[in-house]
């Protein structure tokens, strides 16, 4: 199996491309603040899954990445949260993109809680 082959990380790779297009149509002014903070936050998520699959050969970095995926994906429903406040997107996005995190979120839970899945011993 490859870090692709996992939910989580195609979930979370396929919200931060839908998180990428969504903020190209935030204000210019956004693009070295919340445009380029959630960006990078939502990338995040996957990205450490990735690293988190690599280092599954030694459990506390496997469970120690997957947590700083976590509080990536808890830092990406923050943004979007000012997204909304700031009128960048509509409420049924905001709760979409909310939905989707949360899924996300509860599926690197399962990671953590059950590693001996995912190949770690």
């Amino acid at each position: 199996m490859k870090f692709q082959d996992l939910l989580a990380y195609r979930k979370s790779f396929d919200l931060a491309m839908r998180i990428f297009e969504l903020t190209k149509s935030f204000p210019k002014e956004e693009r070295y603040s919340l445009t380029d903070q959630v960006r990078r936050s939502s990338r995040s998520v996957s990205i450490n899954i990735s690293e988190a699959y690599r280092k599954r050969s030694y459990p506390k970095h496997f469970v120690s990445k997957l947590t700083d995926s976590d509080s990536e994906n808890s830092e990406t429903q923050g943004w979007l949260e000012f997204s909304l406040a700031c009128n960048y997107i509509d409420q049924p996005t905001f709760e979409e993109l909310i939905k989707v995190s949360d899924e996300v979120g509860r599926l690197i839970y399962y990671m953590i809680n059950n590693p001996g899945k995912f190949g770690v011993k």
